[in-house]
């Protein structure tokens, strides 16, 4: 994402944002098998509720009310029973594991495939007057507990966001970040692109 795109307007919602070539139910299969196959995996039930989100958007409008309704009560439901809010507008790749609950705004534009996210996370804007500034997560990211990703940062592929890291700049790919505020302390770069 370049600095030029960082203020482009946020997803609408208005169309099913869950990545393509897969159902629904295989979706949700997929994901129960991520989160350890444990139906109460609390983790499980956001994304479940976020898949269902995207999911009744492709459903004709006619007929999409009454999922609508379902989907705003289930969204609430899991904010307020298990302390996570992920908006069905942030883009949401496959097998990505919330391993734990409770105070988890997962507010980005897009998270990346095989990504691993725990407790005390939070992913959002910097300044109340940049609400269109919000972080990517690229693939196969590890965050740790208590992570903020902040504004229009984008965190390559292959990173390691350390405990309690508060990250306001971009991460190159395979990155390890630490601190308050977050600094790159390690990249490994492949040795072919040398």
């Amino acid at each position: 994402m370049t600095a030029d795109d960082r203020d482009l307007p946020l997803p609408k919602g208005d169309r099913n944002g869950n990545p393509t070539g897969i159902g629904l139910l295989r979706l949700l299969a997929e994901d129960l098998r991520t989160h350890a196959g444990d139906l109460f995996e609390q983790g499980f039930w956001a994304v479940a509720v976020h898949r269902f989100g995207n999911w009744r958007m492709g459903l004709p409008r006619l007929v999409r009310p009454p999922f609508t309704l379902a989907y705003r009560f289930l969204f609430k439901w899991v904010e307020w029973t298990c302390g996570i809010t992920l908006p069905y507008t942030t883009r949401l790749g496959r097998r990505v594991r919330i391993w734990h609950h409770s105070g988890m705004v997962l507010h980005a534009r897009s998270i990346g495939d095989d990504v691993h996210i725990r407790h005390n996370t939070t992913f959002g804007v910097a300044r109340r007057e940049q609400n269109r500034r919000l972080p990517v997560i690229g693939d196969r990211v590890d965050i740790g507990c208590g992570v903020c990703l902040l504004g229009a940062v984008t965190v390559g592929p292959d990173s390691v966001i350390g405990a309690n890291s508060v990250v306001l700049i971009d991460v190159p790919p395979g990155s390890l970040v630490v601190g308050v505020p977050g600094r790159v302390v390690r990249t490994n770069v492949p040795a072919d692109a040398s």
